[in-house]
């Protein structure tokens, strides 16, 4: 911290250091202001707006089948590949298309792609959709997807599609359980699995499922049996 105890009567403008006067120990430093001199001269591209589209995109298609529909929905999501073939390189989304032979969801569908589009095209942080579109409830209810994933809608379900696009291309760090979690996680399966074995042998023995108990025994092998409850392990009968 500087403390300045005079009023200050003049003052001038540094020019931008481009790392030239830094040692050559120093690569980070001159590295970082290489950087800033290449965004400060324009030569790094940045999403924007005015961004004219290319003559070709590249992107993704995704299938998305869910019970609500008879037929399957298409994602399409295409990527802009800004600063190609220099440190800089990164892909972004620029625009989505979503395809169904359902009709019924035609007008939402086309009036979605749109707006998604042209939030990808404006620029800047776009992450801010998957979490808008997950949160999206549909008021007859959701869905169960394969692997035990519950989406609340449709719309969620494109919500998650754009997610894992994100991830893909690297706008999205997946977050990850730390070391301690991940043990935790292995235990508690773990038990659950060995529970679930013990049940499972149980469930699959030699006697009919719904076997009582037996007093004599201690089986669950008691059934009806020409009227009377019979033991089928040790014979014990009431009727006997």
């Amino acid at each position: 911290m500087i403390k300045i105890d005079q009023p200050i009567i003049d003052y001038s403008v540094e020019k931008l250091d481009t790392g030239k006067n830094h040692p050559e120990g120093d690569p980070v430093a001159a590295a970082i202001h290489k950087e800033t001199a290449e965004r400060a001269s324009g030569q790094v591209i940045l999403m924007h707006e005015k961004l004219d589209r290319p003559e070709v995109l590249i992107g993704s298609t995704y299938k998305v089948k869910t019970p609500v529909s008879d037929h399957a929905m298409y994602i399409t999501i295409n990527d802009i590949v800004l600063n190609r073939g220099t440190p800089h390189e990164s892909r972004r989304p620029f625009e989505i298309f979503i395809n169904s032979k359902n009709l019924d969801h035609f007008q939402w569908i086309v009036a979605l792609t749109r707006i998604i589009s042209a939030v990808f095209r404006k620029g800047g942080d776009v992450v801010f959709l998957v979490d808008e579109l997950k949160a999206v409830f549909d008021p007859r209810g959701g869905y169960w997807k394969a692997g035990g994933r519950y989406m609340p809608s449709l719309i969620a379900e494109i919500g998650y599609v754009i997610e894992c696009h994100l991830i893909e291309i690297g706008l999205i760090v997946p977050r990850e359980p730390d070391p301690e979690q991940q043990k935790l996680i292995a235990e508690k399966r773990a038990a659950y699995e060995a529970q679930a074995q013990q049940k499972d042998a149980f469930a699959q023995g030699v006697f009919p499922a719904g076997a009582q108990l037996c007093n004599k025994c201690q089986t669950a092998a008691v059934v009806m049996l020409d009227g009377c409850m019979t033991c089928l392990n040790c014979a014990d009968s009431k009727c006997s």
